[in-house]
């Protein structure tokens, strides 16, 4: 059952007066925090409960800011201490992109994810203000050191994130992912580090949001391609599914509100009415015969309200059907909300 965060604006806020007790309001984050850490973490390792028990830096990024929202050090420095002895192992301070259980290290792919990697130095930056831990911020400042010769490129004006160290730079072509661009670390960066490469990251990713607006709904592909043009990348589904799903949650979440980056998002899910689909195919047009899950529906909530579509912030509880990306996605949504003026 969807839950109502609160109103927005005067007349909003008199028609929820008017209807209480009736309203239903968010649960607390501390109470949604203790079912996820029952759910998907063990001993220190967040366990991607839709994909074989398999753990990404992506994973254990959104668990340590959520730890650290959630005011709860003990689980923040076991979620740390598992993510350095197991995924920041490649001779740099970047992290593995995923961990397999009982899959020999020698077997691991060993390219990192920029996306794990500046969820992590993020959440060390907020845990080292909230519990004065400059020892947090000095492995964060590590981490920004080694992503920037490694990650960071320019094509054409603009300053681009590559996915990952390796594998997506291919004789002037470069691969993209526009969901990558975790808009509210990087102004956090920006804020922390006097190097201008953060603010051109900002700058950069929202003019290739901008850019790829592809297919009747002019909707990012998950994957793109950069080269004379941006378009979607040919290795890839041309579709927007549940990699940029995540781009409207880090545009509200960096403070980006706007109609015109949010409108495109907002509009081709508004226009099933109560259904949402959970991918679109770009070239075809067709859509998946499936509901999406209940993180896509909390982005889809947050972004409208963002723009001042609705009213409303309706947010969901995570649900026993949702599994660990669906009810990160819901959680995350929970932090970004707290951003909306």
């Amino acid at each position: 059952m969807p839950e109502i965060l609160r109103p927005k604006g005067i007349f909003a806020a008199l028609l929820c007066i008017a209807l209480l007790p009736s309203c239903a309001f968010v649960a607390p984050l501390e109470s949604l925090w203790e079912s996820y850490k029952t759910r998907f973490i063990q001993n220190g390792r967040v366990v991607d409960t839709g994909n074989q028990g398999v753990t990404h830096s992506e994973g254990q990024g959104y668990g340590m800011l959520l730890a650290v929202a959630a005011g709860d050090r003990p689980t923040f420095e076991s979620l740390w201490q598992w993510t350095r002895a197991n995924l920041q192992v490649r001779g740099d301070h970047l992290f593995m992109w995923r961990h397999r259980p009982h899959v020999p290290l020698s077997q691991e792919d060993p390219n990192n994810a920029t996306d794990g990697d500046l969820l992590i130095a993020w959440a060390l930056l907020e845990a080292a203000g909230r519990w004065n831990e400059p020892i947090w911020e000095r492995e964060a400042r590590a981490i920004l050191a080694d992503l920037k010769p490694k990650i960071v490129r320019r094509w054409h004006s603009h300053t681009v994130l590559l996915p990952g160290a390796y594998g997506f730079e291919h004789q002037g072509r470069l691969t993209l992912n526009l969901s990558y661009w975790v808009f509210p670390a990087l102004r956090r960066f920006a804020a922390a580090d006097s190097d201008p490469v953060w603010r051109e990251l900002v700058n950069g990713g929202l003019a290739l949001i901008r850019q790829a607006r592809f297919g009747t709904w002019k909707l990012p592909s998950d994957w793109v391609e950069a080269a004379e043009t941006l378009q979607p990348d040919p290795k890839h589904p041309p579709r927007f599914g549940y990699d940029a799903v995540r781009i409207p949650l880090y545009l509200v979440w960096g403070g980006y509100h706007n109609r015109e980056l949010l409108s495109p998002f907002v509009d081709f899910w508004k226009a099933f009415g109560g259904f949402l689909p959970p991918w679109l195919d770009l070239e075809l047009g067709c859509v998946g015969a499936y509901p999406a899950s209940g993180g896509t529906r909390a982005i889809y909530n947050l972004s409208r309200f963002a723009i001042g579509k609705s009213w409303w912030l309706y947010l969901p509880s995570p649900t026993p059907k949702d599994a660990y990306y669906s009810t990160s996605l819901i959680l995350l949504s929970h932090l970004a909300a707290r951003r909306i003026p």
